[in-house]
């Protein structure tokens, strides 16, 4: 049964000014384990993997029905699964999580189904 579906989108160029101007933003967003993945990254890499991860993670509380506040970036993983699709590795939720993230040159997009 379908708990929930939430959706967010983001805009590069604000993740691009707040990663240059406020560094203590990716660790507040990216757990130690996603911080890895997103060192091994190139500038514009960084760009999407943070917008996308923060996109994955406003879509998460949307579909577990808080928003951002009730919980927050820490309790929410976002890693690669063998064929580097995006999987959340993760979250308060006990059930399935089912996560899509999508890129534009503008715009990271990710959707969240949370099913128990």
């Amino acid at each position: 049964m379908i708990k929930g579906i939430g959706i967010d989108a983001v805009e590069l160029d604000r993740i691009e000014k707040i990663i240059r101007e406020k560094k203590s933003f990716t660790a507040r967003v990216l757990t130690t384990n996603e911080l890895m993945l997103f060192n091994d990254l190139t500038l514009h890499r960084q760009i999407e993997f943070l917008a996308g991860r923060y996109a994955c993670k406003e879509a998460f509380s949307k579909a577990w029905g808080t928003g951002i506040g009730k919980i927050n970036f820490q309790q929410i993983e976002i890693l690669k699964n063998e064929f580097g699709a995006p999987i959340v590795t993760k979250s308060p939720h006990q059930g399935n999580v089912f996560v899509t993230i999508t890129h534009t040159d503008t715009v990271a997009i990710a959707q969240i189904l949370l099913e128990d």
